[in-house]
């Protein structure tokens, strides 16, 4: 059982994680392996910014179970050749039953890919733009457990990244957990850290963390369109609202 204060729940193997896995197979692997892992590669920032929007009104879980889907049918989620998708493209996913078939969200993804490579142009990768963003120390919770989770269903960062990225033309990129969500964007790639204290994954993310601040945004491992740029330090994936129970079964 999930401990109320701390916002921990022990799974069947014994290893204290962050409550949200509900000990699903899906999310135990997804807690240990991929969520919270710094990010500095432009393909995996615009994915999980984009793989936000379609969770909106739907349980992670959903997403995550059709992740391979949407790369396959977003050119991997390269927002170079997103961007030139044409109203062919859009009726073709929407006839993808292996996707989020909602027409809204889809042509969000294609203006916000078109949005990206403004945004590379003028700044030469999205990671230079966004990790600009990380908070400094005065504005990260001395602690965070279930308390403060509840008590925060934004962040100070992610209200000015989503006001910044709205005054860009990006759309379906709100700072709430209400909303397609810069908030859970910001957790799982630790611009903003989320991790309840006490879990294994705050204790293995640190080092990661050191190794991102201590790059250039201008060095070629921030990503960018350099080749390689599906791998990047760390290969980014999403993470569930932390403050809503998963759920096995989703729309979409």
């Amino acid at each position: 059982m999930a401990q109320d204060n701390t916002g921990l729940l022990t799974g069947s193997d014994g290893i204290t994680r962050c409550f949200w896995h509900g000990n699903l197979p899906d999310y135990l692997h997804y807690h240990d392996h991929e969520w919270g892992r710094p990010v500095a590669d432009d393909r995996r920032l615009f994915e999980k910014i984009c793989l936000e929007g379609f969770q909106s009104g739907l349980s992670w879980l959903t997403i995550l179970r059709k992740r391979e889907n949407f790369r396959e049918a977003f050119a991997g989620f390269d927002f170079d050749k997103v961007a030139a998708f044409t109203d062919e493209d859009v009726e073709r996913l929407v006839a993808n039953a292996g996707i989020i078939r909602h027409r809204g969200k889809i042509v969000s993804t294609i203006n916000n890919a078109k949005r990206a490579c403004e945004m590379v142009d003028e700044f030469g990768s999205l990671a230079a733009w966004f990790w600009k963003f990380e908070p400094g120390p005065k504005e990260r919770p001395a602690v965070v457990d279930m308390a403060h989770l509840r008590a925060n269903p934004t962040t100070g960062v992610s209200i000015r990244i989503s006001k910044e990225l709205k005054k860009r033309g990006w759309t379906f990129v709100g700072p709430r957990r209400s909303t397609p969500s810069c908030r859970r964007w910001v957790w799982s790639t630790t611009i903003s850290k989320a991790a309840c204290a006490g879990s294994r994954w705050r204790r293995n993310a640190r080092p990661l963390r050191g190794r991102s601040r201590a790059l250039s945004p201008t060095s070629p491992l921030w990503g960018g369109r350099a080749e390689g740029a599906g791998g990047g330090i760390l290969a980014l994936h999403p993470h569930p609202d932390a403050t809503r129970r998963p759920s096995p079964q989703g729309g979409g």
